[in-house]
């Protein structure tokens, strides 16, 4: 329905609409379903759910999950939960309201440059790297290029379940690493300033060797993990612009797109100052950050 209200399937009465429109709707058999307080309910200390099905309710489900799970509903509201079956297993995905901690007047700025090679750079000095999960995606893609050729019934299976164990590794990759830069900006008493890449997909224009590189990378999913694990401890955020950080020197501020001679070497061609590409653009959005919130920026997603 968002598609044919977005236009994504053609204009009115074009042939392509008129099929999607006479399409029935269908559910599978194993498609989520959605459970809320009216028709859910937990016994946390017997480990126990009681849920409506087709067949009446149900009691006593047992279900296992770690001990610092266990304390989140217990300690938080709850809101609509999920049944799931994925590869022959059944998962309750619950939602849980977790309050924002207050957040504290910054002593500077963290600023953090997002990329490819390395993941993520801090304005402290910090780098954390990418080679190992690019060594893996590239194993990946050669992987899903011999199975995609072989064309078996066997082989798109295991082309499913390869999808999912990148996907879940990328996303471990953007969780440790949102926690690090979550920690030092807590510890240090500093806000963290991202740079908004909205629409960089569309933006930029790369050799065709390097777009999978590019489209492989989740940077709206560890910006929003950054967000998320921030409000948690009370850490500001903001957004700033991205436009030309790669090539601003964070001394004297000249900008030229010559200033960075390599993907890992910056020279500024007015002060001549030599720094690492990353680590420069991350002291320019640090920069950057700061005056946002000098000028009442409020933080938050973009």
């Amino acid at each position: 329905a968002a598609n044919l209200r977005n236009g994504n399937h053609g204009r009115p009465g074009s042939q392509r609409r008129r099929a999607v429109e006479s399409k029935p709707v269908v559910f599978r058999p194993d498609a989520a379903q959605p459970y809320d307080a009216r028709n859910l309910s937990f016994a946390l200390d017997a480990r126990t759910v009681s849920l409506w099905s087709l067949g009446g309710r149900l009691k006593g489900v047992p279900f296992t999950c770690s001990p610092e799970q266990l304390k989140v509903p217990a300690e938080h509201r709850w809101g609509e939960a999920d049944l799931v079956v994925r590869d022959g297993m059944w998962f309750l995905l619950v939602g849980v309201t977790v309050p924002d901690a207050p957040a504290y007047e910054p002593d500077g700025f963290l600023g953090v440059d997002l990329g490819i090679a390395n993941i993520a750079t801090a304005s402290d000095g910090r780098i954390m790297a990418g080679r190992r999960l690019n060594r893996y995606r590239r194993r990946q893609a050669r992987l899903r290029q011999k199975l995609q050729a072989k064309g078996t019934t066997s082989a798109e299976r295991l082309l499913k379940r390869q999808r999912r164990k990148e996907s879940r590794r990328g996303r471990d990759a953007n969780h440790v690493t949102s926690k690090r830069i979550v920690a030092e900006a807590e510890r240090t008493g500093r806000g963290i300033s991202l740079e908004d890449l909205t629409g960089i997909r569309a933006r930029v224009r790369q050799r065709k060797p390097q777009r999978a590189t590019l489209h492989s990378w989740a940077f709206a999913q560890l910006g929003t993990f950054i967000s998320y694990k921030a409000k948690r401890a009370g850490v500001p955020v903001v957004f700033v612009e991205a436009a030309y950080s790669s090539r601003e020197c964070a001394d004297c501020h000249y900008t030229h797109h010559r200033n960075r001679i390599s993907q890992a070497r910056f020279v500024c061609r007015s002060c001549g100052v030599v720094a690492h590409a990353d680590r420069n653009a991350s002291r320019v959005l640090a920069r950057r950050g700061q005056e946002a919130w000098n000028a009442g920026r409020p933080s938050g997603d973009p």
